[in-house]
C-alpha cells in the first residue's frame, strides 16, 4: 500500500495523468478507495476524477462517507459527471449516502437523477430510518409460475445485467405477490420444458420493509442466503436485501456497541474531528462515578487493617486477585452484551446461563488458583491456601457480576452496552477485596 501511495504521489507531482489513469484502471475498486483514503484531500480528489465512469461508481460505494461528500463536492463543478455518478449508483448504496447528508443537500442531489431513479430514491428514503426499506434494492429478477425454464433463462439474460444478484430468482403472481424463491442452480439443472411452478416448493424466507435492519442481520446469520426478498404487509415483493449490505449494518452496530461498551453513550464520532470539550463531556461522567465507587474499595481495605498489619505479604497478591476478577467479569459482560445484541440469548435465559457461567468460572478459578499457588510457593508459602481460595471465589464472583449486569440493564430498559468494562471491573474490585481479606481473616483467626 505504501509503495502504491508513493507511486501515485510521484505521478501526480510529475503530472503524468495518462500513466496514472492507466495504473488506476487495473486496480480493484476497494483498492482504489483504500488509496484515496490514505492520500491527502487534493491528491484523493485528483485520483477520483481520473477514474472511468464504471470504476468511479464502484469505488464511490467503498469510500467512507467523508470522502463520498468530498467526491460529490468536486464533481458538482461538472453537473453531467455528478448526475452520471448518482444515477449509476446501486439504489441501496445511493440511499445510504443520501441519508447521511443534510436534508437540503439530499433534495438538491435527488433532482439530478433521471425520473425513474428519482422515483426509486424517494420511495426508499420514504421508509423509516434504520428500516429494511432503506436497505433494500429494487434491482432483482422476478418470473411468473407459468414461465418455462427456457423462457426463464431468456428473461434472465434480458434483465440480468441490471440485477443486484443472479443467485436467486423470485416467483411472483400477476399482482407481484411473492410466491417462492428459486436458486439459479435449480433453474439451470431443470428440464428446459418444465415450468417454474413444477420446481417450486413454496418455502421461502422474507422480510418486511418496515422491520428494523437488525432483523435482517439475524435472518442472514440463521440462513445461508446471499439475498432475502422484502415485502409489504400484503406480501407484495418490493425489493431484496443482499448479504454485503446487511454485513455493513452489522459492522456499524458492532462499532456503536463497542464505543458504548467503553462508556461512550452518544453516537460514534471520529476522534480526529471531535472537539476536546465534546470528548471530555462524554467521558467525565463515567470516570467520576468510578472514582466514588473506588472509595468503597478503599473502605473495604481499611476495614481489614488488622489483618493487613498481621500479614503484610497479603498485599503482594491483592492487585493480582482483584485484577483477575475484573478481567473475568469484563470477559463475561462482553460475551453477554454481544449475545443479547444479536439475539442469540433472551433475558429469560439468564438462569440457564447463570448455572453454566458458574461452572465455567469455577474451572477458570481453579486453573488460575493453581497458577497463583506456584507464585505464592516462592513468595509467601504460608498464605498459599488463602490466595488460592480467594482466586477461585473472586473469579467466580467477577464472572457472575459480568454476566448479570447486562441482563439487569436490559430488564430495566437500559442499553446493556452501558454495563461497561470499567463498571464491571470496579464492582469486581470491591467484591474481590472483601472476599480476599475475609478468607484471610477467617484462616488466620484475626478479627
Amino acid at each position: 500500500m505504501i509503495d502504491k501511495i508513493e507511486r501515485i504521489q510521484e505521478l501526480i507531482e510529475k503530472k503524468l495523468w495518462l500513466v496514472l489513469r492507466e495504473e488506476l484502471a487495473v486496480l480493484e475498486p476497494f483498492e482504489v478507495s483504500g488509496l484515496i483514503d490514505e492520500l491527502d484531500d487534493e491528491e484523493g480528489v485528483i485520483v477520483f476524477r481520473l477514474l472511468s465512469r464504471e470504476q468511479a461508481k464502484e469505488t464511490f460505494q467503498h469510500l467512507p462517507i467523508e470522502w463520498q461528500e468530498k467526491a460529490v463536492e468536486e464533481l458538482a463543478k461538472n453537473a453531467t459527471r455528478l448526475s452520471n455518478l448518482l444515477n449509476d449508483l446501486d439504489p441501496d448504496d445511493r440511499t445510504a449516502f443520501f441519508e447521511e447528508l443534510p436534508g437540503q443537500l439530499s433534495h438538491k442531489l435527488i433532482q439530478l437523477l433521471r425520473p425513474e431513479e428519482r422515483s426509486v430514491a424517494k420511495q426508499l428514503l420514504g421508509y423509516p430510518e434504520d428500516s429494511i426499506g432503506r436497505l433494500m434494492t429494487p434491482e432483482f429478477i422476478a418470473v411468473r409460475p407459468e414461465f418455462t425454464i427456457t423462457r426463464t433463462l431468456e428473461h434472465i439474460r434480458k434483465f440480468g445485467p441490471g440485477s443486484e444478484t443472479l443467485s436467486v430468482i423470485y416467483v411472483v403472481d400477476s399482482n407481484w405477490k411473492l410466491l417462492d424463491d428459486i436458486t439459479i442452480r435449480e433453474i439451470l439443472l431443470a428440464d428446459p420444458n418444465e415450468t417454474i411452478s413444477e420446481i417450486m416448493d413454496g418455502k421461502f424466507i422474507s422480510l418486511s420493509a418496515l422491520d428494523d435492519q437488525e432483523t435482517a442481520v439475524s435472518v442472514f446469520k440463521d440462513s445461508d442466503y446471499s439475498a432475502v426478498p422484502v415485502t409489504d404487509t400484503e406480501g407484495t415483493l418490493l425489493g431484496i436485501v443482499t448479504f454485503d449490505d446487511v454485513m455493513d449494518v452489522e459492522e456499524e452496530e458492532t462499532t456503536e456497541d463497542f464505543h458504548k461498551f467503553g462508556a461512550f453513550q452518544d453516537a460514534v464520532v471520529n476522534p480526529l474531528k471531535a472537539g476536546v470539550t465534546y470528548m471530555y463531556s462524554k467521558r467525565i461522567m463515567w470516570l467520576s462515578i468510578l472514582v466514588f465507587m473506588n472509595v468503597f474499595s478503599g473502605a473495604a481495605i481499611a476495614g481489614f487493617e488488622n489483618v493487613i498489619h498481621s500479614m503484610v505479604s497479603l498485599m503482594f497478591f491483592l492487585p493480582l486477585l482483584i485484577g483477575s476478577g475484573g478481567n473475568a467479569g469484563a470477559q463475561s459482560a462482553t460475551l453477554m452484551i454481544r449475545s443479547l445484541a444479536v439475539g442469540d440469548v433472551e433475558t429469560s435465559d439468564w438462569m440457564k446461563l447463570f448455572g453454566k457461567e458458574f461452572l465455567v468460572s469455577l474451572m477458570l478459578g481453579l486453573t488460575m488458583a493453581a497458577a497463583v499457588s506456584i507464585i505464592a510457593s516462592f513468595r509467601a508459602p504460608d498464605i498459599i491456601l488463602i490466595v488460592a481460595a480467594s482466586m477461585v471465589f473472586t473469579v467466580i464472583a467477577g464472572s457472575l457480576v459480568g454476566l448479570m449486569l447486562p441482563f439487569i440493564f436490559t430488564k430495566l430498559k437500559i442499553d446493556p452496552a452501558t454495563a461497561s468494562a470499567p463498571l464491571v471491573t470496579s464492582i469486581a474490585d470491591i467484591v474481590g477485596v472483601i472476599i480476599y481479606f475475609s478468607i484471610a481473616s477467617w484462616y488466620l483467626g484475626i478479627k
